[in-house]
């Protein structure tokens, strides 16, 4: 298959970045491995409430017959000068561009400690997926911790899906909060959507020390300065902020951006091109700072790949707007040290291989775990415990391998020989 211009996620940015292109009359492929449009943020689903923009968007993008989209469908590997070997539910097949826009998200940082291992424990995002795909939680006993908005936005989730959340605990301070807060008159509709999060199970400078229960979670234990205490709860959901998807933009061979706390991101300039040529990035993967962001980075990497430079630099003010919230967010919500304390000894940190925190601490990297255990080298290949190790450790995430995600046996074939596979 070849096409004008392939985007590689449904999220904001991605369905931007084509309503954008699409009025040239490109031809426009949009490959993303949901079931369907919308990204995380706008995960749609049999208890999903989705915002009237996000249908409005998702609705004029499928208006144009020259855009295709291919959801759950995932990007196994490059196989070729511009192209992509993808497969879906029933084949693999090669896709070929002449412009590429990676629009890859973002992916939550779970960090490990005692208990987190147990059923009934996921991520705070994991959390909010799971309900709007229809898991029932009505009268569930909830806490939540971690740190960030999206705290809260999962707490929204699951009281209207009827659960009870006991505790939303944040691991940044009081001041740091206050100050964020005290910020969003910048952003009014940021502002009214705190007022709506809002809650007052919410606690700062508090965070979790264990998830505690035999064969299910049964309670959590939360500390707050010297104060340590116990909820009895049906759930946990934990999540530390964001980390973007660069994995597919590495194997290429873009250039990324790394921030003051380590965190790499895909490099993009002032037309959202990355350094390598005709391939563009827009959304969380160039660094997480909610959906206005990424539609304000996707018009422009959209107006860009089809040459309307003058269309694609109206939107900058839009996005340097929304930038300057990303940079708030990011100092207001920054994780503390204490936090590195998470992990008991035989705390399991590769859930994939069963690799404990004891058999990492005498390593000096990736590498050297790989060469005493196999860290990283199950089916996520280091997605969870790569963030985890780096904010840990301060290693440096292990660099992406062919296949990018598991792959069955006919695809894989199709990578070596060129041709496409049917089932398998």
């Amino acid at each position: 298959m070849i096409c004008d211009i392939l985007i590689i996620g449904a999220g904001p940015a991605g369905l931007a970045a084509a309503l954008a292109a699409a009025p040239s009359g490109a031809s426009i492929a949009i490959v993303d491995d949901n079931p369907a449009p919308g990204g995380q943020i706008w995960r749609d689903g049999p208890a999903a409430h989705l915002p009237r923009a996000a249908r409005q968007l998702r609705d004029a993008v499928a208006a144009f017959g020259n855009v295709r989209i291919f959801s759950a469908t995932r990007v196994v590997a490059a196989s070729a000068a511009q192209t992509l070997l993808l497969e879906d539910a029933d084949h693999g097949w090669h896709i070929t561009w002449r412009k590429l826009i990676l629009c890859l998200g973002a992916r939550e940082l779970l960090l490990p400690f005692p208990g987190w291992t147990l059923p009934g424990v996921t991520g705070a995002g994991g959390l909010q997926a799971l309900v709007k795909s229809g898991m029932p939680v009505a009268g569930e006993r909830i806490a939540i911790a971690g740190s960030g908005p999206l705290l809260l936005a999962a707490a929204a989730t699951a009281r209207k899906a009827g659960a009870q959340v006991l505790q939303i605990a944040e691991q940044a301070s009081l001041a740091a909060v206050a100050g964020f807060a005290a910020q969003l008159w910048r952003w009014p509709g940021k502002a009214v959507q705190a007022l709506a999060l809002a809650s007052p199970r919410y606690a700062t400078s508090t965070r979790i020390v264990a998830a505690l229960g035999q064969d299910q979670v049964e309670s959590v234990r939360l500390q707050q300065g010297a104060r340590v205490w116990e909820l009895a709860c049906d759930r946990v959901a934990c999540g530390f902020g964001l980390v973007p998807n660069v994995q597919l933009a590495q194997l290429l061979g873009c250039g990324l951006a790394v921030d003051a706390s380590g965190v790499q991101s895909i490099a993009v300039d002032a037309l959202q091109a990355t350094s390598l040529p005709h391939v563009y990035a827009a959304g969380e993967c160039t660094g997480f700072g909610g959906s206005e962001r990424a539609l304000a980075q996707g018009r422009i990497a959209g107006y860009a790949a089809v040459g309307d430079t003058a269309a694609a630099q109206q939107h900058a003010p839009e996005r340097a707007r929304w930038d300057s919230f990303a940079r708030q967010l990011q100092h207001s919500f920054a994780l503390q040290p204490q936090l590195k304390q998470l992990p008991a000894a035989d705390t399991v940190v590769c859930r994939c291989e069963d690799v404990r925190f004891e058999q990492l601490t005498p390593c000096s990297g990736w590498t050297d775990a790989k060469l005493h255990s196999r860290c990283g080298m199950g089916a996520c290949q280091g997605r969870v415990c790569g963030a985890a190790t780096q904010f840990l450790l301060g290693w440096t995430p292990p660099a992406p391998r062919v296949p990018l995600v598991p792959a069955r046996i006919g695809t894989l074939a199709a990578y070596a020989t060129g041709s496409t596979t049917n089932g398998g």
